[in-house]
């Protein structure tokens, strides 16, 4: 009973500050864009909304390792490994500037949707070609004005923590782009709160590590094996080799 009284306010917090905050980031668009075209300070923002939910929930310490390895001015292709619905929010505790690919369902939503439509990020039809296609173009065009990209190559949320297949989309992007990859792990967070439920599971530490890039001129010209080389090394860094 007391997951279930905590998990409920929980998500009424969240809820709450939703309502609250949506208004504010429409004003920083309103006065920042026309200026701010790759909407810098309404990321950072959604960055501080987002942490909110690790920040003042005792049961999700977060720790992120690594920081230091993101060069600053550099624009990435971002990957993590996926474990759970946590991971946005810890992966915002970065508070480094990149645009998320999403699928479109999350786009939907009231007011976390509308923010993330006013950020421009990247919404992703699974399993239609012709929404890939339109995924891939705007990355480039995104990539090509100086923001990174960040994706969850598994395509979905790990159900018992171990890495999923990787989709080779992230690593053609990087390739076609000449962009690095940016490398990094979140543990922690499957347990936290599990894919298929939204009661909280009692304290859980969750981390997030940046490992570091990969160079364009390491990446080569063959997605397939960019993306086993990938693979293999978060599963590294995981303990899962």
């Amino acid at each position: 009973m007391l997951r279930v009284a905590g998990s409920l306010l929980f998500w009424l917090f969240l809820v709450t500050t939703s309502v609250l905050l949506f208004p504010i980031a429409v004003l920083i668009w309103a006065f920042t864009a026309l200026f701010d075209r790759r909407l810098v300070i309404l990321h950072r923002f959604t960055c501080f909304w987002a942490s909110l939910y690790t920040w003042f929930n005792p049961a999700w310490p977060v720790t992120v390792l690594g920081r230091e390895r993101i060069r600053p001015g550099e624009t990435y292709v971002m990957v993590s490994n996926h474990l759970s619905l946590v991971d946005i929010f810890v992966v915002f505790r970065l508070f480094t500037h990149f645009k998320w690919v999403s699928k479109v369902e999350n786009f939907r939503l009231p007011f976390i949707g509308w923010n993330m439509r006013l950020n421009r990020y990247i919404e992703l039809r699974r399993g239609e070609r012709s929404s890939v296609l339109r995924m891939f173009e705007a990355c480039e065009k995104t990539l090509a004005e100086g923001n990174s990209i960040m994706m969850f190559p598994e395509g979905t949320r790990s159900v018992d923590g171990k890495l999923r297949p990787f989709k080779a989309g992230a690593f053609e992007l990087a390739i076609r782009s000449q962009r690095p990859l940016l490398l990094m792990t979140v543990e922690g967070s499957g347990e936290a709160l599990p894919k298929r439920g939204f009661v909280l599971q009692g304290h859980h530490p969750i981390r997030v590590h940046v490992l570091g890039e990969i160079p364009v001129s390491e990446l080569g010209d063959d997605p397939d094996e960019l993306t086993t080389r990938v693979r293999t090394r978060l599963a590294v860094a995981l303990g899962q080799a």
